[in-house]
């Protein structure tokens, strides 16, 4: 994410008001951005663009600003900021973070925050609005059920952990096809399965008010058999797993497990299983330096050629692709 959506530059200006003004439209007018302290000189960017489910842009500036939502307007959005160069002091609900490369902040609907740069020089970080709809059809998506009341987020993320990570490669990944406009951001369903991708990644990493409906308990829609075996596809992905195994460890039948992830996860027992590796060597090959074939084979996979076709269908590109963005 070194400098995202390069073809959907909003303003570039001198006054910050010029970039205020820009984020309001944006955003669709959902948010009221107003500076922190005098205004600052200096370049103040912004680049973005917006969808029904999601706004995004690129915010390049020294201006400190307070964002809270507006009066009477949609106060059903997430707000997600992830930095790639500088620092931000933030605060948002009495709660207060370093926002870096390492740290991302969420913020949750109706929830006011304040973010001053730290230092002397630009910050430039993302903003991504999710709406409500969309956390919630992920949530359901999960449990078999929506929430019963709003998804509240912890407001600071780590990045620098497994489920960190997840987030913030689903957030390149997603902000990588936005800039690949003319293959693949024209078809919407593209688009949105990516952004549902970050919000299952996000809804599994960070805390928040409903996280015990997803690991814990008997849940709706998701039998004991299926989160049993989950848990062991989880615990045991880098062995060889096999229907059978799988079935044996859940204490069911391969039918009755299979029709579990069918009804629940709209997908057979071993593409779950094959997606999950997939989505770990991913991560694995943007965070290490390893060979491909290295991390491939550490992650169960035992035929290199099947697994670069299948990589490439779920990823549009070839793993040596992703390799040389390191």
């Amino acid at each position: 994410m070194s400098t995202p959506l390069r073809n959907h530059l909003i303003t570039r200006s001198a006054n910050p008001a010029d970039l205020l003004n820009a984020t309001t439209r944006l955003f669709g007018g959902s948010i009221v951005p107003s500076p922190l302290g005098e205004l600052r000189g200096g370049v103040h960017e912004l680049r973005g663009l917006a969808a029904p489910d999601f706004a995004v842009g690129y915010f390049a500036t020294p201006q400190g600003v307070r964002v809270a939502p507006a009066q009477g307007r949609d106060r059903g959005s997430y707000l997600v900021n992830i930095g790639l160069s500088g620092a931000l002091s933030a605060t948002c609900g009495g709660r207060r973070a370093t926002l870096d490369t390492f740290t991302a902040g969420v913020v949750n609907p109706g929830d006011t925050q304040e973010l001053r740069p730290l230092g002397s020089g630009r910050t430039r970080f993302v903003g991504l609005r999710i709406s409500r709809a969309l956390v919630e059809e992920e949530f359901a998506a999960l449990t078999g059920h929506r929430p019963m009341s709003a998804v509240r987020f912890d407001f600071a993320l780590d990045l620098t952990t497994r489920q960190g990570r997840s987030v913030r490669l689903q957030a390149g990944a997603f902000l990588e096809q936005l800039d690949a406009k003319e293959l693949l951001f024209p078809h919407t369903e593209l688009s949105r399965s990516q952004l549902r991708c970050l919000v299952t990644a996000l809804l599994l990493a960070q805390p928040h008010s409903h996280t015990a409906e997803l690991y814990n308990g008997p849940r709706p829609g998701h039998p004991r058999p299926l989160r049993a075996a989950v848990a062991y596809i989880e615990a045991n992905l880098a062995e060889h797993l096999s229907l059978a195994g799988i079935a044996a460890a859940a204490g069911c039948s391969t039918r009755t497990l299979s029709s579990a992830f069918r009804t629940g996860l709209g997908l057979t027992p071993m593409s779950y299983v094959r997606n999950l590796r997939l989505d770990r060597i991913r991560e694995d090959i943007l965070a290490t330096g390893d060979p491909v074939g290295a991390i491939a084979y550490r992650w169960g996979v035992t035929h290199l050629g099947r697994f670069a076709g299948a990589y490439r269908d779920r990823f549009a590109e070839l793993p040596s692709g992703t390799a040389a963005r390191r």
